[in-house]
């Protein structure tokens, strides 16, 4: 079987974490944290997800021409994620992702995002072949343009939650959503479209719906989380990429849950992603049931 053709329009950023005991309170300073820097951005992060885990991937996106740019798409070049439709804007910062992970794996995040708020419609290519695979760290406008110019399926991860305009939902045929973010949207709208959806549950799994009835439930591998700060993005692309190779419903949503779940038990956003062999070993350990 070929490997699916996967075009993902989103954000690039530098991530700079810093571990600690617990997160603060607002006004708090909480000591003892350990510092890293990696790759980041939920664009950066479901295409090399999607790459890893066996798609033909590319990246729609804006970077600055700073220090950042290049360790921000390092791991991208290096595993083969085609960046021909990464722009290089002189006037404008690389993203940057300002993350707090405490000792449990719970993040707090805080997102400058430079470049990603220059990501505007016109620097799309005027056909993309194949799926997309877009989130909202970039206008929404220029997701719902992208949407419009995709020939595949358009999967939508609703991350963060912004305003978005309903005909960008109507041509999603697969929505994703954390609980926070299925609040926020609300059911009626989520729904609406037919198309499926799926909303993750932390620790618990995730469910698959159609047209608004659940069709799958799956839990996640036991693991020790350590950061999720990835987590969500691995499991958007896996089950991106599971679906984009026909795999029924309830099989797609269980290897998703188990790319989420290895993410969350390593640190860092990219280093942490999953790749195939690992996700398709803790299947067959039998670790992640409906």
């Amino acid at each position: 079987m070929s490997a699916p053709k996967l075009t993902v329009a989103g954000s690039v950023n530098l991530d700079l974490a810093a571990r600690a005991p617990r997160l603060p309170a607002p006004g708090e300073t909480v000591l003892g944290g350990d510092f890293a820097r990696h790759p980041g951005g939920k664009g950066a992060n479901q295409a090399l997800a999607a790459r890893r885990l066996g798609a033909d991937a590319a990246l729609l996106a804006c970077t600055g021409t700073d220090d950042h740019a290049p360790a921000a798409l390092a791991l991208l070049r290096a595993e083969g994620v085609d960046l021909a439709g990464c722009a290089a804007l002189a006037d404008a910062p690389t993203g940057v992702a300002l993350i707090a992970v405490d000792g449990a794996g719970e993040n707090q995040i805080v997102v400058a995002p430079g470049a990603n708020a220059r990501m505007t419609p016109d620097r799309l290519p005027q056909r993309i072949e194949g799926a997309l695979l877009a989130q909202l760290e970039i206008p929404a406008e220029t997701v719902a343009e992208a949407a419009r110019r995709t020939s595949g399926l358009v999967a939508l991860n609703l991350a963060p939650a912004v305003d978005v305009p309903s005909d960008l939902l109507a041509r999603a045929g697969l929505l994703i959503v954390n609980e926070g973010e299925a609040q926020a949207y609300g059911r009626e709208r989520l729904f609406a479209a037919g198309g499926l959806t799926a909303v993750t549950l932390g620790a618990k799994g995730a469910i698959l719906y159609r047209d608004g009835v659940e069709i799958a439930r799956a839990a996640p591998p036991k693991v020790t989380a350590v950061d999720a700060t990835g987590a969500g993005d691995a499991f958007a692309a896996a089950l991106t990429v599971a679906l984009l190779e026909g795999r029924e419903p309830p099989r797609a949503l269980a290897f998703a849950c188990a790319a989420g779940a290895l993410a969350a038990a390593k640190h860092g956003a990219q280093p942490a992603l999953p790749r195939r062999a690992d996700v398709d070993a803790v299947l067959a350990a039998g670790d992640s049931r409906p």
